[in-house]
């Protein structure tokens, strides 16, 4: 059975730094669009990066670029969110999603809920 299992929770201060792993089990990430989303409290859920494992292409939310790297391990078959220089309005809940394919140039890919999910992972910035 496929399945996504994410890294756990964080807690760290304005400035700080922190990795999220998502790993895939029963299934690869060899040709996939493997997306982060998180959703605040009372927000929308949103993308934040995204990254075609097939070629490596990163693509970021306009508020984390220059801070947020997605990556991924192909040995391991994880991706991997280092987030950087931390901000509380990055605190939510982050889960990680992959479906099959490329991942779009200019926006999220839709990933729906028949495709591996991560179980999601608290993050919060405390001031």
């Amino acid at each position: 059975q496929a399945r996504l299992v994410q890294s756990g929770g964080v807690s760290v201060q304005t400035g700080g730094s922190a990795r999220l792993s998502c790993a895939a089990t029963g299934y690869s990430f060899t040709t996939n669009c493997v997306a982060w989303f998180r959703q605040a409290p009372g927000k929308e859920r949103e993308g934040v990066a995204s990254i075609t494992t097939s070629t490596n292409t990163p693509y970021y939310t306009a508020s984390v670029k220059g801070r947020f790297t997605i990556s991924q391990d192909r040995a391991k078959n994880t991706v991997y969110l280092q987030m950087n220089n931390l901000q509380p309005e990055d605190t939510g809940v982050y889960v990680c999603g992959a479906r099959s394919g490329t991942c779009p140039f200019t926006r999220f890919a839709y990933i729906g809920p028949s495709e591996p999910w991560g179980q999601g992972t608290q993050v919060t910035v405390t001031p």
